[in-house]
């Protein structure tokens, strides 16, 4: 067991949209029984990708004792490529950008990386 920060899920906020799956490249989040879950601690980095596009923020990343994190693992997992993932602005997918999560107004997007400076400076 090592100290790291990992995912945690607050099941009641989670309605259990799937929003979290994508953005989690190491596929540690699965939708089990109409929630999202941390299917395997060994599976998440902790780098909490999946935060920003929560709808109802029910996820949080939290420093606690747990599993190493298992590189090779999580590269073996299978990828959910059935959510689109686009920039909001420009309409970039993740197969020719870089997409990061952003909230504004209560609302959960993505951004590229061409957008972002746009986005900070107007």
């Amino acid at each position: 067991m090592v100290k790291r920060m990992i995912v945690k899920i607050d099941e009641k906020k989670c309605t259990g949209c799937g929003k979290c799956v994508a953005p989690c490249a190491e596929g540690a989040i699965k939708i089990i029984n109409g929630k999202a879950k941390v299917v395997s601690e060994e599976l998440c980095d902790g780098m909490g990708f999946c935060l920003g596009v929560c709808p109802e923020g029910a996820l949080s990343v939290e420093e606690r004792y747990t599993v190493e994190f298992n590189r090779e693992k999580a590269e073996a997992q299978p990828r959910q490529k059935d959510i689109s993932i686009q920039c909001f602005s420009c309409g970039a997918g993740e197969d020719t950008s870089y997409l990061l999560p952003l909230r504004h107004n209560m609302q959960s997007l993505w951004v590229c990386t061409r957008c972002l400076p746009k986005l900070i400076h107007g």
